[in-house]
This record gives C-alpha cells, structure tokens and sequence, in this order.
C-alpha cells in the first residue's frame, strides 16, 4: 500500500481537547474513550447498559454518574459546554420518535439510529445543524427495542429493495445518520451487537446494514459472524481537506487500512468521499486519493479474495442553522462557507442549503465518473450529491 503522509490534527486554539484518544499496539489505531458517562434513570438496569458500562470500566472511566437529565454543570460558558460535552457519553433510552425508522435516500432504504451525537471535531459536521444544546454522544440503551422494526420492513424500501442496480443488497438498513458507531464502539457495542445478529440471520436473510466512519478500530468487527450483510463504508478525503478539517478522528492512511481489514475479512465495504471540495489542484489530490484506495486493497485481491467495493460522493454543502453552529463551536475555522459563492437549494419542505454552483458541480460530477471506474475498475459509484 502507498500510504498517505502521517497526518497531524489541525490547529486550533479555539477547540477544546477531545476526550482520551488512545493508540493500539501495532498500526496506530485512535479509539475515543470519554471522560466522564453519565447513566439516564430511564437506562439504568437494561441489559444494553449493563454491557456498555462493562465496556466504560474495561476503558478505565471511573466517572460514572446516574442522571436524571443530560446537561453541562451549571454556570459554564457556550465554549465549556462544548467542551464538557465533547468528553461526555450519556446512556440514555431512545424516545419513539427514534424508533420509527425513516427513509434516508440516496443511501439506504432505512435509518436506524444506535445513537446520536459524534466525539470527532470535524469542522464541517453534518450533525451541526440537527442537534440541539451541546453535542454530547448519547448511545441508545433499549437496543432491543432500536433493532425490533428491522424484519417487518425486509422487503420494503425504495432505494435498494427490489431495484435492478441495488436489490442485490437486500434491505438496507443506515446506522451512521446521527453517530459515528465506529468512533464509539470499543465503549457501546451497539454495532458489534447489530452486525452479528443481522449477520446470523436474527432478522431474517433479507436486511443488510450500513455504516460509515472516520476512524479505524476494526479489529473486534473483523472477527464477527458478519454473513456479508454489513457494508463498512470509510468517510476519506483528499489529505489537503482531512488534514485540515478531520479533527479527532483516525487519519485517512488508517481508514485505508481499516478498509482493507475489513476487506479481507469478507466485508462489503465501500468509500464514503466526503465532503469533496474543489481546493486547488483537487483532480490531483483526489485522483491520489483513489489511487491509495487501490494500493490498499491490492493484497486483498492478490490473496484471492473478491473485493466488493462501493463509492458515494457529497460535496460540501451546509444550511443557515448549520453555518451559525459550526462558527460559534470553531469561531476560527478556516473552512470556506460564503453564502455569495454558492448555490441556494430548496427542499420540498422549504428548506435551503448552500450547494456549489452549477459549473463546478458539473465538474466535479465529469471527474468522478471518469476517475472512479479508471483507477478502481469495476467499483460502482452510487451516487454523486
């Protein structure tokens, strides 16, 4: 593999310090561990809980608090409620509105959410506009409960349910619309827990999962009964824009390995390059980014093992509410979010968000559907939004 550059976390003196970031023996893994859980009465005694503060105790938290409701100590600041929140786990049970699950087109048939909230610092997050109050990472305790809906859906959905491109993948069930699962693994074992029992058939032969992340700590998922019914999805970006923006999480060349872990391990897996943004010389850049994909899994297919491979392309875009958050939480961020340069797009529902203009969509668009089947022959890409 031609691994990119050792990449180094942006600076920025505005951003509190993340929580116990730790590295694994071997190739450098980051696992978030935080500094303090906080349990919801409601959560107390599940068998989920029990299992997540298993974990929190095997990670060495000792800050372990039942709560009656999820809040910053009184009297901190907008920057220290960032902060203490971006250092929080709450174990708390999913309202019903959680439970429902929606469609969640172009990617899946279906949301499912094992969580909500993200430890990474991405300038960019997609989460900025859909949170309210500070960011804490709550994980849902009644799994069970979370998971239920899955087989009386099998079989219904619009994006890749009975499709002639996609069907083949069954019902597809999104983990990654509000979390980042991976990043909070090694402390929850929510997907651990999804993928075996979807892997073994627990819901039946016709769902499949999904997820996406940024970080790497894939050892645990690699030994699951998995039944190739997971596709493990790497949100990668060219080394410019990760380096810059990725905050907290495993750098790209790490991604890469996961992905070719997983891979090997007879995993779907798929590329989730987001959010692409035209900086200067971005055909090279992004063209050596798919080039480092290839140079990854290259002894993954030398050992005979077929690798199935994915591609979805987001560019950046961000809302009103979005660009208002992500500023007071990094007031000095050097990412580009000037409404004059973009493109209003609005939603059926009356919504806007900024988009880049036509031009350079059409761009962007041209490159990737001549460069993904070029350096990755045979690797669908889904979609491009």
């Amino acid at each position: 593999m031609t691994s990119a550059p050792s990449q180094t976390q942006p600076t920025n003196p505005v951003e509190p310090p993340t929580g116990t970031l730790t590295s694994e023996p071997g190739p450098r893994v980051r696992r978030w561990t935080p500094r303090r859980v906080l349990v919801t009465r409601a959560a107390v005694g599940l068998p989920h809980t029990e299992e997540i503060l298993r974990r929190v105790a095997a990670a060495g938290v000792e800050d372990v608090e039942t709560v009656g409701r999820v809040s910053p100590p009184r009297g901190t600041s907008e920057r220290e409620a960032y902060a203490w929140a971006k250092t929080t786990l709450a174990v708390v049970v999913a309202p019903p509105s959680a439970l429902k699950p929606q469609p969640i087109p172009p990617s899946a048939d279906w949301r499912i959410d094992l969580a909500k909230g993200c430890p990474a610092h991405c300038q960019y997050c997609y989460l900025a506009g859909s949170l309210t109050g500070p960011p804490v990472t709550r994980v849902y305790a009644n799994l069970d409960d979370v998971l239920a809906p899955i087989p009386g859906l099998v079989g219904h959905g619009t994006v890749t349910s009975g499709t002639a491109e996609r069907g083949h993948e069954g019902t597809t069930f999104e983990l990654s619309c509000y979390t980042d699962p991976l990043g909070i693994e090694h402390v929850t074992g929510s997907l651990a827990a999804a993928v075996e029992r979807v892997g073994t058939g627990v819901y039946g032969d016709g769902a499949s999962l999904r997820f996406t992340t940024k970080f790497d700590d894939v050892a645990e998922l690699a030994a699951l009964p998995h039944g190739g019914r997971t596709r493990a999805r790497f949100s990668v970006n060219a080394e410019e824009v990760a380096a810059r923006f990725d905050g907290g999480t495993a750098p790209v060349a790490g991604r890469l390995r996961a992905l070719a872990t997983l891979a090997a391990a007879g995993y779907p897996v798929g590329l989730t390059v987001a959010p692409v943004m035209p900086v200067e010389g971005w055909q090279d850049a992004y063209g050596q980014l798919l080039d480092d994909v290839r140079d990854a899994l290259a002894p993954v297919a030398a050992s005979g093992r077929a690798v199935d491979l994915t591609v979805e392309v987001i560019t950046h875009r961000f809302t009103p509410g979005s660009r208002d958050v992500l500023m007071s939480w990094y007031p000095r961020t050097r990412l580009e979010m000037d409404v004059g340069a973009r493109r209003a797009k609005r939603s059926k529902f009356g919504g806007v968000k900024y988009v880049y203009p036509t031009e350079t969509m059409r761009a962007l668009r041209a490159w990737f559907e001549t460069e993904v089947p070029a350096r990755l022959p045979g690797t669908p890409l889904l979609y491009l939004t």
